[in-house]
């Protein structure tokens, strides 16, 4: 005070005289060591201060006695409540203590602080106070008056990290302050474990499938996710959400490092992953290491594919979150993957699963010999969804001349209704063929296509001396049989065969239970034991290329249900009436067939979600939508068919099987169909009756002639049924002599489309998973 030159002090406020930021910067730049000094002028709580700027070395810069709020790096505090406000707001548990712990270490002293950065706010800063006897934040965690901040310990240095850990760890395992009431997690199975990678579901998850268990159910896997990491979420094309940036090629370095590898897993905590509205399931977060590598989530985030998960103060985290939170650093750093700031270009695959692309393909793939490929999906043990590198797409893939047995359906098929039924070891062999080829490298060479886009051809897994065909390995299991078809014309190979033999001797697999065919229809209505009925009929109705309705010429019963209609039409007018509509009643409905409105005799197939009902005239076969209210009548009981019987008969073409109706082969099957049958007398020789349907060879002429049903075959339009199928229709029409001739008949013709290339063998041979 008695001094020429009095001191007076210009205080500066953060956020108003000066930007916070300014401090930062010049505090490292201008500051001794990077550190400025500064008094604690007051304590909020126990990791917030009021600080005064009062390091020399800042007064060139204008900065000295500038004030500013300071966060303690690292820790977060309980709030201490303030009584001014109306309502009051109370203090946290152990705010008022963590509040006199600091304030009686630090308040009015002049200490050294590291400042790193500002909060969100750009006034607040973040930094470290280093007191003369030691680390302030570590001492506020090992008394348990905080918890770590994850958003500030991100700004301090990857050294200064770990006593922090220690004393918190500490302050847990002690339950002392705001972790009075902490328990560690609770696992539902083993806090560490090894096993084999099965598959990699996305960026962060994998499924594994622990040592010392048979990969025979999809419950022995267990699914882990990497803790404390966030990979790019892959998109929806159903509800049109795109993939994030970088999702794909997360994906596939984690499958490179891991997939079929032996890895080990240190499960860190457990939490409940919403799966759907109502859902969850609980899910594992580990740290995944292998031989080479050992963490594998901090490889991805090192190289920029992945980024940590921000948590909240009290979540549990990974055991390494450190370590992923430096990785991170230094990718930012290099602006590596995700944290670049160039332009992300996603890579565009060609979906060849689509047949017409597939088939315009196909010729390339054939052409391109050994291919190699990656292993996407596994439908089944023989057939698979693929990647292939070198021609940047993805092609649906079936192995050739084997066939094996149908899973258990998806969970999504069976919602739709979609689902077929399994068969034995179907599921065996498909956890087969995850377990040894699902998203490994693998080769292939294409054969064929079939016309539903899928590509036909071998196998190979492995490499140099543990190269081996994939179909002889699931055969030789007795996974898989040999396509009969291919055994019968001579076109399996002779490996194929042997293998399949011992497995048969040997009882593996399919072969250690009795075969039977699958699908075995009921017992069948013969017409005469000795032969075939000839009859003169007429088609009412055409389904598809090989079903139809028909009526027999001469029957009486078609005159009188027809004049009874008339009669009943001309009684009862066009007007509807009250009835009862039940599914498999026969009822009067109302049919325009060209001259007038008339009644026919109909039943009821199905009501629809419009208050309208489907139903089959059952005197000629065709089908219609109509309204109950317009279109319907209760019928007459001596109309009944009890007292006549429906007059259209329900007809296959017997041996015969074409497309659906959907297909362009299928439509063509109907119309050529439709060109030689429709509006004519034509001879049938009527077999017998198999699942309510008469089995059915058509002639144009008389029954030396060709019949339509070779005809049809002829131009590849519908093809024989398996050998074991025509075996067993002749055996159970009664061996008769037209049968076996026909069967010879329709194989010559198949044979000589097949060679020529009609029709559905357009594209090569079909296989069994086509077929149907």
């Amino acid at each position: 005070v008695h001094s020429d030159k009095p001191l007076v002090r210009k205080l500066m406020n953060a956020g108003d005289e000066f930007e916070a930021m300014t401090l930062v910067n010049k505090s490292k730049r201008v500051c001794t060591g990077g550190t400025v000094k500064c008094v604690i002028e007051y304590v909020f709580d126990g990791s917030r201060f009021r600080c005064l700027v009062t390091d020399p070395e800042l007064e060139s810069q204008g900065l000295i006695y500038g004030s500013f709020t300071l966060i303690l790096a690292g820790v977060s505090c309980p709030r201490v409540g303030n009584p001014r406000l109306n309502p009051p707001t109370p203090s946290e548990p152990f705010a008022e203590a963590a509040r006199d712990f600091v304030e009686l270490r630090l308040l009015q002293r002049e200490l050294e602080v590291t400042l790193h950065g500002c909060d969100k706010s750009g006034v607040c800063l973040v930094g470290t106070v280093h007191h003369p006897r030691g680390n302030i934040s570590a001492e506020i965690l090992k008394n348990g008056f905080g918890r770590i901040s994850d958003w500030t310990v991100r700004m301090m240095s990857p050294g200064e990290v770990p006593p922090l850990r220690i004393a918190e760890n500490a302050a847990k395992r002690a339950t002392l302050g705001v972790f009075e009431s902490y328990k560690p997690p609770v696992l539902t199975g083993a806090s560490e474990f090894m096993g084999t990678v099965i598959e990699v579901t996305s960026g962060d998850t994998l499924m594994i499938l622990p040592n010392g268990e048979t990969y025979d159910a999809e419950s022995k896997l267990k699914k882990i996710s990497l803790a404390s990491l966030r990979a790019p979420r892959a998109g929806n094309e159903r509800t049109g959400k795109p993939d994030e940036p970088f999702s794909a090629e997360c994906k596939e370095r984690l499958r490179a490092m891991t997939i079929g590898k032996s890895v080990k897993v240190n499960v860190n905590y457990e939490r409940e992953i919403p799966m759907g509205p109502n859902a969850t399931e609980k899910r594992q977060f580990g740290t995944i290491s292998t031989k080479q590598k050992a963490d594998i989530g901090e490889v991805l985030i090192s190289e920029g594919l992945a980024t940590t998960q921000r948590h909240r103060d009290d979540d549990e985290k990974s055991a390494r979150y450190d370590e992923l939170v430096a990785a991170e650093s230094v990718a930012t750093a290099a602006k590596k993957g995700v944290h670049s700031t160039s332009e992300y270009k996603k890579k565009t695959v060609n979906d060849l699963t689509d047949p017409k692309k597939a088939k315009t393909y196909a010729g390339t793939l054939q052409r391109a010999g050994n291919t190699k490929a990656i292993v996407d999906y596994v439908f089944n043990g023989s057939r698979f969804k693929l990647f292939i590198p070198s021609e940047n797409c993805y092609v649906a893939f079936a192995l050739s001349n084997v066939r094996c047995p149908q899973p258990s359906p998806s969970a999504g098929a069976a919602s739709r209704g979609k689902a077929k039924p399994a068969e034995p070891f179907g599921d065996a062999s498909k956890c087969h063929s995850r377990l040894n080829v699902l998203q490994r490298q693998v080769e292939i060479v294409c054969t064929g296509v079939t016309l539903g886009g899928v590509m036909t051809g071998d196998l190979y897994v492995g490499q140099g001396a543990q190269r081996r065909d994939y179909c002889i390995e699931l055969v030789a299991s007795g996974l898989a049989t040999v396509d009969q078809r291919k055994i019968d014309y001579g076109e399996a190979p002779k490996v194929l065969i042997d293998s399949q033999t011992a497995a048969q001797e040997n009882k593996l697999g399919i072969w250690s239970i009795a075969q039977v065919k699958k699908d075995e229809p009921a017992a069948a209505k013969v017409f005469d034991k000795g032969d075939s009925k000839i009859a003169e009929i007429q088609i009412s109705e055409i389904r598809s290329g090989n079903h139809f309705f028909f009526r027999v010429n001469g029957d009486e019963s078609a005159k009188v249900i027809d004049d009874s209609m008339k009669i009943f039409t001309d009684t009862n007018g066009t007007n509807a009436a009250p009835c009862e509509v039940k599914v498999g009643k026969v009822v009067a409905a109302l049919f325009d067939d060209g001259a007038s409105n008339s009644w026919y005799r109909a039943k009821v197939l199905e009501k629809t979600d419009k208050g309208k009902v489907r139903v089959l005239f059952i005197d000629h076969g065709n089908e219609a939508v109509v309204s109950p209210a317009s279109h319907l009548r209760p019928l007459d009981m001596s109309l009944g068919t009890d007292q006549i019987p429906a007059v259209a008969k329900d007809g296959k073409l017997v041996f015969s099987k074409v497309r659906p109706i959907e297909e362009d082969d299928g439509i063509d099957a109907a119309r050529m169909f439709q060109g030689m049958a429709w509006g004519k007398d034509l001879k049938a020789r009527l077999h017998g009756e198999a699942e309510g349907q008469v089995l059915v060879t058509l002639y144009e002429a008389d029954t030396d002639s060709p019949s339509i049903n070779e005809k049809l075959v002829s131009e590849g339009l519908a093809r024989i049924g398996k050998r074991y199928e025509v075996y067993d229709i002749v055996n159970r029409m009664g061996n008769s002599d037209s049968l076996g001739k026909l069967a010879k008949d329709l194989e010559a013709a198949q044979n000589s489309a097949r060679k020529s290339r009609k029709g559905m063998w357009v594209y090569g041979e079909i296989p069994e998973e086509d077929e149907d």
